[in-house]
């Protein structure tokens, strides 16, 4: 498995965090709060997301056959869509 973590500056962490989960809902296994929330992808990635006041923490797990660059910028592209007045966030991605 490959892990990368990022935390991303933004004071809408929890709006993002919560739009992403239930954009992904429908073709996903996800759970989530306002503050906490898992997404299991068909692949056997996984996503884990924590909001805070100032950030959105990004775990991101990724089988050892999967494309870890391509499922990062699957999650920074579709979380600048929901970002779009303050998009592109910032992703400072590195091995967890």
């Amino acid at each position: 498995m490959s892990i990368s973590v990022a935390r991303v500056p933004t004071l809408s962490a929890s709006r993002y965090l919560q739009q992403l989960a239930k954009h992904w809902s429908h073709k996903m296994q996800v759970s989530f709060t306002a503050e906490e929330g898992t997404i299991l992808f068909p692949d056997g990635s996984k996503l884990a997301m924590r909001a805070d006041s100032d950030t959105l923490d990004i775990v991101l797990t990724v089988p050892e056959d999967g494309d870890v660059a391509r499922m990062q910028d699957v999650i920074a592209s579709h979380l600048d869509r929901f970002a779009f007045r303050e998009a592109p966030l910032t992703f400072d991605w590195r091995d967890g």
